[in-house]
């Protein structure tokens, strides 16, 4: 309860507008990234590889690429526990040049135990569209750890999954005329027509005249004139705009992390919330005859069964103005973070609750 309170106490304290950069309000049409994945081998494990018979795929790679350095295991039966087979992910950057280097995330596909201490084999990484954009090789960085005996096992972390930082090389650029463009669109990453609004007034006072155009809620067009995309951008991309937010609550039933924005309402609405909570208790008790006497021991049940109730009763949770105002209310009817969000739950079903309600 502490924690809830504390956590809407932060988020109930007077907020300005502050402005925000277009470029963490927005990406820029054409300046994208490019995701590439490939299929490779990690060898130099201390035994904790794939079994082969039990990921025949691994062999296959291993043969294959014997065979390609010249070595021949045609009808060999390959066993060695020191080699994975793995999926090699990695994010072609905008612009990215021949020779530049990038990070790339190693996963474990078959049912090796750990990764750590492995290096990567060359792997080529391909696009979308099936070409070879970059070459993956390295030693990993496993992000876990593994211990076993023979009768226990203990394992920290993932350690089947892996990074290699600046991992792979790019081989191939990614073909777009950026300085051929006629004109710009901003793609809003949360659309709000308040705030393609603020962004086009912002843009064409900057530059003067209409160079900017709001054609929807998440996109902003802009006519470059014929100058250069990489300076407009430059330029573009440091100008400040507050953004405008929409009324919501999140909530994590996970966590029983509950996340209000600023401009959430409650009208006035009475709340009752409580616990029922039923205990059961066996105490049975064995009844033996006297001494001599003729008879048989005897267990007899006895049964104790209570309920109970608890809860804040009826409370009266006022028509709130301000953010502030909710948090004192909902904060006044103390209770914990799991039951405040079945309370937020009914008090939206109730239609008392104006924001937009997102359960994850």
């Amino acid at each position: 309860m502490i924690r809830l309170a504390l956590l809407l106490l932060c988020l109930a304290l007077p907020a300005f507008g502050a402005p925000i950069r277009i470029k963490d309000l927005a990406d820029f049409d054409g300046v994208r990234g490019n995701d590439l994945v490939g299929y490779g081998l990690v060898v130099g494990l201390n035994g904790t590889g794939d079994g082969l018979r039990n990921s025949p795929f691994t062999e296959e790679i291993m043969s294959n690429l014997l065979e390609r350095l010249g070595v021949n295991v045609s009808g060999e039966m390959l066993r060695p526990k020191n080699v994975a087979a793995v999926f090699v992910t990695a994010a072609l950057p905008p612009f990215a040049r021949a020779g530049s280097r990038v990070d790339v995330t190693i996963s474990a596909i078959g049912d090796a135990k750990s990764l750590l201490g492995g290096t990567l084999v060359m792997t080529p990484l391909n696009g979308a569209d099936g070409q070879i954009y970059a070459v993956a090789q390295g030693t990993i960085i496993a992000g876990g750890l593994s211990a076993e005996g023979q009768a226990a096992r203990v394992v920290q972390g993932v350690p089947t999954s892996g990074t290699i930082p600046a991992g792979a090389r790019v081989e191939r650029e990614v073909e777009f005329d950026f300085t051929a463009l006629p004109s710009l669109r901003l793609a809003l990453r949360n659309p709000d027509f308040t705030t393609a609004g603020r962004i086009e007034s912002v843009v064409n006072g900057a530059f003067g005249g209409r160079m900017a155009q709001m054609l929807d809620s998440g996109t902003v067009e802009i006519d470059l004139r014929g100058q250069s995309p990489a300076h407009v951008l430059a330029r573009l991309e440091n100008l400040t705009v507050e953004p405008a937010t929409p009324a919501r609550v999140v909530v994590d039933q996970r966590s029983g992390t509950i996340v209000m924005g600023e401009d959430v309402r409650i009208s006035r609405v009475a709340v009752a919330q409580g616990n029922l909570t039923l205990r059961i208790e066996e105490t049975p008790q064995v009844v033996q005859p006297n001494p001599f006497a003729p008879g048989q021991t005897v267990v007899v049940p006895r049964t104790n069964a209570q309920l109970e109730t608890d809860g804040t009763g009826l409370a009266e949770v006022e028509g709130s103005t301000s953010l502030s105002q909710v948090v004192a209310g909902l904060n006044a009817l103390g209770v914990a973070p799991y039951d405040m969000i079945d309370i937020l739950k009914s008090i939206n079903a109730a239609g008392a609750l104006h924001a937009e309600f997102v359960v994850r």
